[in-house]
């Protein structure tokens, strides 16, 4: 009974970073194919620190 008790534990527990990986990843997608020229061409979103590189909008780790 134990193990099968662990067993669900550890399935939640992968599925939930997959989950987390999976919906972290689709919220930055376009934003790097985004063209520009200033900062200010990019998209404002909050807590996502967005920047003009090279032409394209791209996220800044602080």
């Amino acid at each position: 009974m134990v193990e099968i008790q662990k067993l669900v534990y550890v399935l939640i527990l992968f599925l939930s970073i997959f989950l987390e990986m999976i919906v972290s990843n689709c919220t930055f997608i376009g934003f790097q194919d985004n063209p520009c020229k200033t900062d200010k061409d990019c998209r404002k979103v909050r807590g996502v620190n967005l920047r003009c590189r090279n032409g394209h909008c791209v996220m800044i780790l602080q």
